[in-house]
């Protein structure tokens, strides 16, 4: 047993940007799906001050801290937002009964060695100590010496609930991240993030511009859409604007999409090397929020692509 009986650390330390009442515990979206029924709010993201943080690429989801219906330390993974079917767990018992497998080993061992937290957290796991090298997922992470803690987790998101864990919501996405610091048992990876300087107001201009001769999906429609997209991006075809119904949105979805990657290619953080295979690269990507919302920066070609094929915890419960 490595829990140890440490102070619960406050919500209240160091939260950094706005509430995000609004922000459901949902799928964060790449900036050009966004635009396919045509909310251009990104547009106005691209534009605005930021805040930047690096997105690890862990698994499974861990959730923890305290359980506003019993008051309650708890650990578990995204099931522990269910509507129906809801698994916290505050024992091992609990792991045991609602968790089998690998990700019952690996909650067993947070429920023993995180630290209580007075709120509600999420992150994602990395691997157990004892190496310098983990592949949680698609990216191996080279850190630049052993990690001796006997768990590692990349803590990402803070949550609160007016009520039951099921309606929780996001109030602060751990840009810069300081919340948390390393325990005997737990090393947290929070890697600073920023970005280069650049005016992206001539090209988020002549976005505008274009969206005038679109014809927007409806909700049902966009839906069909990104299904086609991810699946091009998964068999790595090229998606050519023409081979579908609305070639103008596709094309405006490849501008927007290009904005985003001229973004990214500006993003730098001080994390653990990263790579996909023997490729070195610059992680998954990165979360940027801002009074606009909350998207990702994700280089689909590269990690996306990969993260389809292989995906290990995609579906831990």
């Amino acid at each position: 047993m490595c829990r140890l009986p440490n102070r619960p650390q406050s919500l209240a330390i160091r939260l950094k940007v706005p509430y995000l009442k609004d922000m459901k515990n949902t799928h964060l979206q790449h900036p050009e799906d966004s635009i396919l029924t045509g909310d251009l709010t990104v547009l106005d993201w691209f534009l605005s001050e930021k805040d930047l943080s690096v997105k690890i690429d862990g698994a499974p989801a861990i959730v923890w801290g305290t359980n506003p219906e019993t008051g309650n330390f708890f650990v578990g993974t995204k099931s522990v937002f269910n509507k129906k079917l809801i698994k916290i767990n505050e024992t091992h018992d609990d792991i045991d009964r609602n968790h089998v497998g690998n990700v019952a080993d690996i909650l067993h061992h947070c429920l023993d060695c995180l630290p209580d937290f007075d709120g509600i957290v999420q992150g994602d796991f990395i691997g157990f100590g004892g190496d310098d090298t983990f592949c949680p997922n698609t990216i191996t992470y080279i850190f630049d010496e052993v990690i001796e803690q006997q768990i590692i987790i990349a803590p990402h998101t803070l949550y609160a609930t007016d009520g039951e864990m099921k309606d929780a919501y996001v109030i602060n996405d751990m840009v810069d991240m300081e919340v948390f610091d390393d325990t005997e048992s737990c090393k947290f990876v929070q890697p600073d993030a920023w970005q280069i300087d650049e005016d992206f107001a001539e090209i988020v201009g002549f976005a505008r511009q274009m969206s005038q001769l679109v014809t927007f999906a409806t909700p049902s429609e966009a839906k069909q859409l990104e299904k086609e997209l991810n699946a091009c991006i998964r068999e790595g075809r090229e998606v050519v604007p023409e081979t579908f119904d609305n070639s103008r949105l596709i094309s405006f979805w490849f501008l927007v999409k290009s904005i985003k990657e001229d973004m990214l290619y500006l993003c730098r953080n001080n994390g653990p090397k990263a790579y996909i295979g023997n490729r070195q690269c610059g992680g998954e990507g990165y979360v940027r929020v801002n009074d606009y919302g909350m998207f990702k920066l994700v280089n689909r070609e590269q990690f996306s692509h990969a993260n389809f094929n292989n995906g290990r915890f995609a579906c831990a419960s």
